[in-house]
């Protein structure tokens, strides 16, 4: 039983070093607003084609040409 207890201490022990983490934090919020703009800048899907597009998006030239 001993042999069981400490062998659960020694596998919770070990972590992730936090450099691991913040790269997967840190390219985790890169693929949700890299995602967004790229949402944003494609054809609207049925029923959002009259919304606005938020004003932190950046708007495409092809849209400017059309206008």
């Amino acid at each position: 039983m001993f042999l069981l207890m400490e062998a659960g201490v020694t596998a919770a022990g070990n972590q992730f070093p936090l450099a691991f983490t913040l790269v997967y934090v840190v390219g985790f919020i890169a693929a949700v607003t890299i995602g967004s703009i790229a949402w944003y800048n494609s054809k609207r899907p049925p029923g959002w084609e009259n919304k606005d597009r938020p004003n932190f998006i950046p708007g495409l030239d092809e849209e400017k040409n059309q206008e």
